[in-house]
């Protein structure tokens, strides 16, 4: 019947009862796979999970040329990778926003097993409502669309000379002050780099 009802109407005034319509559409989308499929909710994730292979992570530091003691703030920080090669490699501080609670925990994990804890922070929570005043490098591997919903809070929070990194995604409405690419496993990434402009 290709999992569709239908209601002959009866010749009786009466009218079917709401139980026995509301079972008539369960019925319905149940015999649907298409009409019974949950749609995921991507109302506050900006990207699907998707790792920046290692190489790219560290051609985005020294893109960035991220100092010791500086801080790093990578929003969407997936399994925190970038955030350990910055503790690591770079000596760097950093803070990393992820809003999938599992990943968080694997970040966490990883972060703890390496002894980096003094160094580094994950915080389950909305990039877009991050505070990110402090950064002195932002760290993205989100969508353009994305990079647009965040740019207004960039703007308004970063301060002169930090630097933005994005990869793969531009940055509309920014000029970036340098484009590289780099190839891993014959796909090419590119990586932009912004810095913000001095004060007016």
């Amino acid at each position: 019947m290709g999992g569709v009802f239908r209601l002959r109407r009866s010749s009786s005034p009466s009218r079917l009862p709401v139980a026995v319509l509301l079972v008539a559409l369960g019925a319905v989308l149940t015999a649907s796979p298409v009409l019974a499929q949950k749609r995921p909710d991507f109302s506050k994730s900006l990207a699907p999970y998707g790792p920046s292979p290692p190489l790219v992570v560290e051609v985005m530091l020294e893109l960035a040329n991220l100092r010791p003691d500086e801080m790093l703030y990578d929003l969407g920080c997936g399994d925190g990778r970038v955030l350990v090669t910055a503790a690591q490699k770079f000596k760097a501080r950093a803070v990393g926003i992820e809003i999938s609670e599992n990943l968080v925990k694997a970040a966490r994990e990883n972060i703890q097993k390496m002894g980096l804890e003094s160094r580094v922070q994950v915080i389950l929570g909305d990039a877009t409502q991050a505070n990110v005043r402090d950064a002195d490098v932002v760290t993205l591997y989100l969508l353009t669309h994305s990079n647009e919903v965040l740019r207004p809070n960039l703007e308004g929070q970063l301060r002169p000379g930090a630097r933005v990194v994005s990869h793969d995604f531009e940055i509309r409405g920014w000029r970036p002050s340098r484009v590289e690419t780099c190839r891993v496993h014959s796909r090419s990434h590119k990586i932009y780099l912004y810095r913000m402009p001095p004060m007016k």
